[in-house]
């Protein structure tokens, strides 16, 4: 197996996270955080409505249409049409939060991989 020079590593991880900033972006507004807890504690019930997401997060249902706009925009809900009612939910499939959660992993990678870059260098300046 070929190995990746730290150079196409670091390339790479700069692609995916431009890739994750609107998804980024999207989660760092606490009211759409709170939304995306929402629909978290009611997995399994087929997504909520607006007025659902608007009682169990007391934001008015203009804000809370207004947010949901946001996150789909930003790949990170999904909408289930029913006739004339919206279900929002979050697809394991399709949410952009698994990129996002890719990204955690490969910085961490990355921290690793700079750490040993990092004392490997200092080892040498010390020579």
């Amino acid at each position: 197996m070929e190995e990746i020079t730290l150079e196409e590593r670091r390339k790479r991880f700069a692609e995916k996270f431009v890739l994750c900033q609107p998804a980024l972006s999207a989660v760092g507004d606490e009211t759409r955080q709170h939304m995306i807890r929402t629909l978290i504690e009611h997995c399994g019930e087929g997504g909520l409505r607006v007025g659902q997401i608007q009682k169990n997060t007391n934001i008015s249902r203009t804000a809370v249409s207004h947010h949901l706009k946001i996150l789909m925009e930003a790949g990170i809900i999904a909408v289930n049409r029913r006739g004339t009612m919206n279900f929002y939910y979050l697809d394991p499939e399709s949410s952009s939060l698994k990129l996002v959660a890719e990204l955690w992993r490969d910085a961490e990678e990355m921290m690793d991989v700079c750490l040993v870059k990092v004392k490997e260098r200092t080892e040498n300046e010390n020579i």
